[in-house]
């Protein structure tokens, strides 16, 4: 991974580490690298609305058209919307404006290539080479890219909504769904969805002024959602992060539904629905224990992958697999889109429950979840960790005590000087000693 580039883009504090400088080079750079060879190359344009949004799209599309790229410029829409349109309009890469579930004054530039998928690392390498080394298509005259005019904000939005209505199919009628859409990129969208769906919607969050994205509401904060859907005796709430590429879910009895519950419901969907290719779902290193023991009850292979939805992508598109996602609610439908979509997270969960007439707490209860223990110890180097003969001693030690019955990770941070030492256990006594031994271990190299 480059300096620039993080898990998901280019993110920062806006207007500081994340420049309207910067963003017009990243734009430039990636201009250049992904326009295919095309004289007139096209790109799709979008993000959330937070305010710093507004300035760095003037500085995206600055750089873009300062290379010769015509911008299509679809305004306020989530993360998933801006993929899905790249590959409808055959663009050649399109740029999300978006720090996700981050608060308000941080923002970030995430690139799809061509057909919206997401950029491997190689590609990512190439594009800081050229920030590094200078932008070197300068055209001028007739040249210079132009701001698209031939269609409409408005038509984009449709597109998109019709898209997620033909990706599901089921009548939703009978169902109250409470959905948090975290003052983000989702909240014209998402009740519009479920409502064109069939279900009865009580929108919350739903009031974007630039400044309120995230804030005490949606993915990351579920109080809200949980004490909506008690309050209004919804069938489940639907909480979304700022750009939507997310979701976790409420019960009716208001208990959290995380991602890897929301996986296995849908794994067992799409098995009896005949949509579960090779009887495989693709989850991450992250996700519980309980995740595999329940799929494994149910004859559904799981495949882990390294902790991000690239990754998770990766997987899916090498093996030609169905379903995928990570236990914080990023969940993929190769079929219909090519990253996470909460909104289409949320149709399709509803349409099981719509489907099999049963309560999401009774779909949910299939997984079971181990006790999980996570401690962040602060380290100097990463790597010396990762090579130390103690460490993986140790590990090996912890797993031999647990058996079958749970597993150990440590994960390297892939922003901050920590290393993550995660043991799960059906003991939890057990598992958080060992996880403190563990965290002593790896502080003390």
């Amino acid at each position: 991974m480059g300096q620039l580039f993080g898990t998901d883009g280019v993110r920062g504090l806006a207007n500081e580490s994340l420049s309207p400088e910067l963003a017009m080079r990243v734009a430039g750079a990636a201009a250049q690298v992904l326009s295919r060879g095309k004289v007139r190359s096209v790109a799709v344009v979008g993000r959330d609305p937070r305010a710093s949004g507004e300035m760095l799209e003037a500085a995206v599309t600055a750089g873009l058209t300062s290379v010769g790229v015509d911008v299509l410029s679809v305004g306020v829409l989530p993360t998933p919307a801006v993929a899905y349109l790249t590959g409808l309009y055959d663009a050649c890469f399109g740029v999300m404006i978006s720090a996700s579930h981050n608060p308000m004054p941080d923002n970030g530039i995430k690139i799809f290539a061509a057909g919206g998928h997401k950029l491997d690392d190689a590609i990512e390498a190439r594009i800081e080479a050229v920030i590094a080394e200078g932008i070197s298509v300068r055209p001028t005259g007739a040249g210079i890219g132009r701001v698209r005019a031939d269609y409409t904000v408005e038509g984009t939005h449709e597109r998109y909504v019709e898209h997620l209505l033909e990706s599901t199919g089921q009548d939703l009628s009978g169902l109250t769904v409470v959905v948090d859409c975290a003052h983000g990129a989702a909240s014209g969208v998402a009740p519009q969805v479920y409502r064109e769906a069939g279900a009865n919607v009580i929108a919350i969050n739903a009031e974007p002024n630039g400044l309120n994205i995230n804030d005490g509401c949606g993915s990351t904060h579920l109080e809200p959602v949980r004490a909506a859907v008690l309050e209004h005796g919804a069938d489940l709430g639907i909480a979304l992060d700022g750009d939507a590429d997310r979701c976790l879910a409420v019960d009716g009895t208001g208990a959290i539904v995380d991602g890897d519950a929301i996986m296995a419901v849908l794994a067992l969907a799409m098995r009896d629905a005949g949509e579960l290719v090779a009887n495989t779902l693709v989850a991450t290193v992250m996700s519980n224990l309980g995740l595999h023991i329940a799929m494994r009850a149910a004859d559904i292979t799981v495949i882990t992958a390294a902790v991000g939805d690239r990754y998770v992508l990766e997987e899916l598109r090498a093996g030609g697999y169905s379903l995928g996602g990570e236990q914080s609610g990023h969940v993929v439908f190769p079929r219909h889109g090519t990253t996470g979509d909460g909104v289409l997270t949320g149709l399709r969960l509803m349409a099981r429950m719509a489907s099999t007439g049963r309560a999401l707490a009774d779909l949910a209860s299939v997984v079971t979840t181990v006790p999980q223990v996570l401690i962040n110890v602060p380290v100097s180097d990463k790597k010396a960790v990762a090579a130390s003969p103690e460490v993986r001693e140790a590990v090996g030690e912890a797993e031999r005590v647990l058996g079958e019955t749970g597993r150990v990770l440590l994960r390297p941070s892939g922003t901050e000087q920590l290393v993550r030492v995660m043991v799960e256990g059906t003991d939890l006594t057990q598992a958080r000693q060992l996880a403190e031994d563990l965290a002593k271990r790896v502080a003390a190299v």
